[in-house]
């Protein structure tokens, strides 16, 4: 604030005593603010604000509070009465006298008529802070300690959620404390090695390619709401693998999920599926049809299916030739909402053709499909019409959300470029997988999970990787 001073007046000089100059520099020194703001009472439009300085004294916290508390600019109009005039005194000058009481050399004072104005206007300015380097180290070394305790205690003992906890979330990753003792032994060819020569001091954890094995199982494990997932194996061609399809996807997802998965055989012309697995029952979709009144609970469910070694069950199709006919879109849907009840995925094996009433009622339930191809190029040809046909009858989002899964164990493969297939097909559905040669897969006879080759496994995993990375992971039921 700069005070404007008028000389256009003038009155006696007072002469001003040591002692009020003194007192008044010592006033002066009084108005200087303790957080090092060089304060000049009779200019202030010129004091000095070292920021730096203004803000040392205070805790690193408060300084963004300060500073976002405070507007840019602030103007605020004072009405004051017109004071009295004063003087002030001026640097004398030397003046040579004679006289009682004078020397030679004597100074004498001027002096100064001021009146003070009748309003001021006082503008305020406030430019952010100027932190200091070792301040602004200190704020943000305060505010990461601060973060990573809160995610500790939230992590720990939930504090930042008030809702109560579920006996769910006391899990031992969160529990145990990793230690020698408590930290699991490596798994893989030489951290088994190393651990077992170290005589368990030294643990370099699972090798690359059980980790990505354990990735791939937690994707396939993902978690659904909203009732069961349906998913139909189908083509319009016989003889390309439906059945060993249908076979492995559900060995795949029973092996890495926990929950309940059933392959139910829906083909009307005799299907083959419950050949793949041990034999535990004799019982047929149409007992489960004849039962359904009665099924009150999964034990009821559980004594019509077989179940293989990887807990995959299966419901066997009717093996009389005559009655397979009979098995329509109704007798479908009623074994369809009895597996809803008790199993997460219900794949279906769908029948040779596609225009047979159960393919409807299959259809209409699917939340994602499979299309089996064959290698060779009249097989591929009709797995192409089959995503025409359901384009054409309006599933196209099952198209464009299916998987082709490219059998490799048929006739003529050898003969043909599947890099071509597959790029035919890439531009239809969403992925493609390739299932290689298995002799066990050839024979046509009960299926070992555990015995097919590595690469086979593989390839049953990334199908279904692939198909529960395609169903909706929350719906209503």
């Amino acid at each position: 604030m700069s005070d404007k001073r008028s000389d256009d007046q003038s009155a006696p000089a007072r002469p001003v005593s040591a002692a009020r100059r003194t007192r008044d520099e010592n006033a002066g020194d009084d108005r200087r603010g303790d957080n090092g703001a060089n304060y000049d009472g009779a200019n202030v439009d010129g004091a000095n604000f070292d920021g730096a300085n203004y803000h040392s004294e205070l805790p690193p916290h408060t300084i963004d509070n300060l500073a976002a508390s405070l507007p840019e600019s602030l103007s605020v109009p004072i009405e004051l009465p017109a004071g009295p005039r004063r003087s002030v005194a001026a640097p004398g000058r030397a003046k040579a006298g004679s006289g009682a009481g004078s020397g030679a050399g004597s100074v004498f004072p001027t002096t100064r008529i001021v009146s003070t104005p009748a309003t001021h206007t006082v503008e305020i300015s406030t430019p952010a802070p100027a932190r200091a380097a070792g301040a602004s180290s200190a704020i943000e070394s305060l505010s990461r300690t601060d973060a990573a305790a809160s995610v500790r205690r939230d992590r720990i003992r939930s504090e930042g959620s008030t809702a109560p906890e579920s006996a769910a979330m006391l899990t031992s990753d969160r529990l145990l404390a990793v230690n020698r003792k408590t930290r699991k032994a490596p798994q893989g060819a030489w951290p088994e090695f190393v651990y077992a020569a170290t005589l368990h001091l030294v643990n370099l954890g699972d090798s690359a390619k059980v980790l990505a094995y354990k990735e791939m199982s937690e994707r396939i494990r993902r978690q659904f709401e909203g009732g069961t997932r349906f998913v139909p194996i189908l083509t319009r061609k016989g003889g390309v693998g439906k059945t060993t399809v249908t076979t492995l996807l559900g060995m795949a997802l029973a092996d890495a999920r926990d929950d309940r998965i059933i392959a139910i055989d829906a083909n009307p012309d005799r299907g083959t599926l419950s050949e793949r697995v041990s034999k535990q029952t004799r019982s047929t979709v149409r007992d489960v049809v004849s039962k359904a009144a009665s099924i009150g609970n999964f034990t009821d469910f559980s004594a019509l299916v077989s179940r293989d070694e990887t807990r995959l069950d299966i419901l066997a199709s009717d093996t009389d030739p005559l009655l397979s006919e009979a098995f329509d879109e109704n007798d479908y849907n009623v074994v369809a909402d009895l597996a809803a009840r008790y199993y997460s995925i219900a794949l279906t094996d769908c029948g040779t053709g596609i225009v047979h009433s159960v393919m409807r009622a299959t259809l209409q339930r699917a939340d994602s499909i499979v299309i089996v191809s064959g290698g060779s190029v009249d097989e591929a040809r009709l797995a192409s019409e089959t995503l025409t046909w359901l384009e054409a009858n309006g599933y196209g989002d099952l198209v464009r959300n299916a998987i082709v899964a490219l059998n490799t164990a048929t006739q003529g493969t050898n003969l043909v470029r599947l890099e071509e297939i597959e790029s035919h097909f890439r531009s239809r559905v969403r992925e493609i997988v390739r299932i290689p040669y298995d002799p066990q897969l050839a024979a046509g006879s009960v299926v070992s999970y555990k015995d097919l080759k590595s690469i086979t496994r593989l390839a049953a995993r990334t199908l279904a990787e692939l198909v529960v990375e395609g169903l909706p992971a929350d719906r209503n039921p």
